[in-house]
């Protein structure tokens, strides 16, 4: 039987290493996907620390029925090398991207469309063994797209940090004012929502980072103006230019002071998506919570219709590439590294 590798987290708060397994052989509906790119996800990092931050020095322990050794990674792209009994041979060889947010199939969320919301979820990389190797073993031929033309880095990324920010964008459309956008933190899927957020609004889009670089890249991709939140005053200052501040915002970071510079930011009537994670813990005042008017609304990717519309509009051209840059697989301990650091702009797709 043929050999797979993986880069395998053996121990929680750990270095990932490289361990060779039996390739698993599908059955029934399952899709045996050959791995050609994994992206590299900031939601690993907290999956490999085995806690999630709830500030306060509160933590949510995330072990709790995971068996080690396991492989993270959830954007993935490949070619589907077998198939189950139950599923047609034809699809052998085929190039796909993999949607990861699987549920259980059964549940009142699943059979709404929502596996994304499953209690009893198997997500690919977070709760089955994901894509830091070199295959998966997908559940069900429907979460298997089809990306060309676009390149396979693009359709691995669209799989989470690309549906992230086009489910957290889709939360802002069709709101009665639309005069500006305002997106926090400009990681992996904060440069996605800026590529997204060209094509799916018209208003003028600011962004705001703490890394100069980030800002410099999203000037150049786009961006109408770009925010230091480490500025003094610089609430004061938004409010002033914005006159009252931003009608949507949202939060890619997901922590204490980006939530406190967008609660400051939105407009009255405005509305907050918060989809970082950051982490830590967020209070407000309720007398202005009600004064604003403010809507803030958590979200965390999107559903396998949604990535399918993402999908759509990617291959038709109408969303531009984001910065990625690519690595060998084998490095991935040293670019989670380096995304700990923050020193990654864009995101980092793994090459097998």
């Amino acid at each position: 039987m043929a050999l797979m590798k993986r880069q395998s987290l053996v121990k929680f708060d750990a270095p990932l290493c490289e361990t060779i397994v039996d390739t698993p052989k599908p059955q029934g509906k399952e899709v045996l996907v050959r791995i050609e790119r994994c992206g590299l996800c900031h939601s690993d990092l907290h999956i490999q620390d085995g806690y999630a931050d709830l500030g306060g020095g509160k933590k949510l322990d995330t072990t709790r029925g995971m068996t080690l050794p396991f492989t993270l990674g959830h954007e993935i792209a490949g070619v589907i090398e077998e198939t189950g009994a139950d599923v047609s041979k034809h699809l052998i060889g085929k190039k796909v991207a993999v949607f990861p947010w699987i549920g259980c199939g059964q549940c009142r969320d699943c059979l709404n469309g929502d596996e994304n919301l499953c209690a009893k979820q198997r997500f690919l990389g977070v709760s089955i063994d994901g894509g830091f190797a070199s295959h998966v073993l997908v559940p069900d031929a429907k979460y298997l797209l089809d990306y060309d033309p676009l390149p396979v880095n693009q359709a691995a990324t669209l799989m989470c940090s690309g549906v992230t920010a086009y489910g957290a964008l889709k939360r802002l459309v069709d709101r009665p004012r639309q005069r500006n956008l305002l997106l926090i933190g400009l990681g992996g899927v904060g440069m996605m929502g800026l590529s997204f957020a060209q094509a799916m609004f018209k208003q003028p889009i600011s962004v705001a980072d703490l890394s100069a670089a980030a800002r410099e890249t999203a000037l150049k991709n786009g961006a109408t103006v770009a925010y230091d939140p480490s500025e003094a005053d610089i609430a004061k200052r938004i409010v002033k230019e914005t006159e009252g501040g931003f009608d949507a915002v949202v939060d890619f970071a997901g922590n204490e002071r980006s939530m406190a510079l967008a609660v400051a930011a939105v407009a009255r009537g405005g509305k907050i998506v918060v989809s970082g994670l950051m982490g830590g813990n967020f209070s407000l005042p309720m007398v202005q919570w009600i004064y604003k008017r403010m809507t803030i609304e958590g979200f965390m990717v999107g559903t396998l219709a949604e990535a399918q519309e993402l999908m759509a509009l990617a291959r038709a051209g109408k969303i531009k590439p984001t910065p990625m840059k690519e690595e060998p697989m084998g490095d991935v301990q040293k670019w989670i590294d380096e995304l700990r650091a923050g020193k990654v702009v864009g995101r980092i797709v793994l090459k097998n």
